[in-house]
């Protein structure tokens, strides 16, 4: 369980460096339709299929070749993570797609496929592989903040205000989820809750020793100080 947190911490990473970017490009999409195939679902089977016409051996053929089912799971979890990490959104994409067909049951994949989604601009998908994990593991905080930023993405801000606080009430220290929510709460012009949020987050950060993260949320939170200050 320790070498999984370790690993569900580092892949989060590339998502929660999407932060402090949505700042200068500030935020998605409807709900996914029931009885319907989800985007994810479609947009993983049209993945699939062109990965059948133009087979990508390092990735996706390797499903078959471990006996031990928990052994296979890793392995193809830490495949993805190399590719997500390296750009290739392609094959990191064609290899949870196979992940999540085979383990439709494992909410880390579903939650690794969104973030792949998120970074390749598949916003419909990305929410409904990040619902899919949700659905598995209800008490999943990154999942809901993940949600919130895809909505943020598209200005969808009460959207994503109601996600990150789905996020906080699982998780009440979740730094990165209360700058979410700051930067939500400032682009609605509830700025005494933007800066009060933004404190609470950098009082997390540095109990946590993540300077470098309150370091650049201080930064924020400065910024939005002399943005009110400009305006008076």
């Amino acid at each position: 369980m320790k070498q999984r947190s370790q690993m569900e911490t580092r892949l989060v990473q590339p998502l929660s460096c999407l932060t402090l970017s949505v700042i200068t490009s500030i935020g998605l999409l409807s709900p996914v339709t029931a009885q319907e195939p989800s985007p994810a679902t479609l947009a993983c089977e049209a993945t699939l299929s062109n990965a059948e016409q133009k087979p990508r051996p390092k990735q996706v053929q390797k499903l078959a070749q471990f006996a031990d089912p928990q052994q296979e799971r890793s392995q193809l979890i830490q495949q993805a993570n190399a590719l997500f990490g390296q750009g290739d959104l392609q094959g990191a994409e064609e290899n949870l797609c196979q992940f999540v067909k085979k383990y439709s049951d494992d909410a880390f994949g579903h939650f690794q496929l969104g973030n792949v989604f998120f970074r390749g601009k598949k916003l419909e998908a990305a929410i409904s592989a990040y619902r899919e994990a949700i659905r598995i593991r209800p008490q999943y905080a990154v999942a809901h903040n993940a949600v919130g930023m895809v909505y943020a993405s598209q200005n969808r801000w009460s959207d994503a205000i109601a996600e990150y606080q789905k996020a906080l009430e699982i998780n009440r220290d979740y730094g990165d989820a209360l700058t979410n929510l700051a930067l939500a709460f400032w682009q609605t012009n509830k700025k005494d809750e933007a800066l009060a949020s933004l404190e609470k987050a950098i009082s997390i950060f540095k109990k946590q020793n993540r300077n470098e993260k309150a370091n650049q949320v201080e930064q924020l939170l400065q910024r939005i100080k002399n943005s009110d200050d400009n305006l008076s």
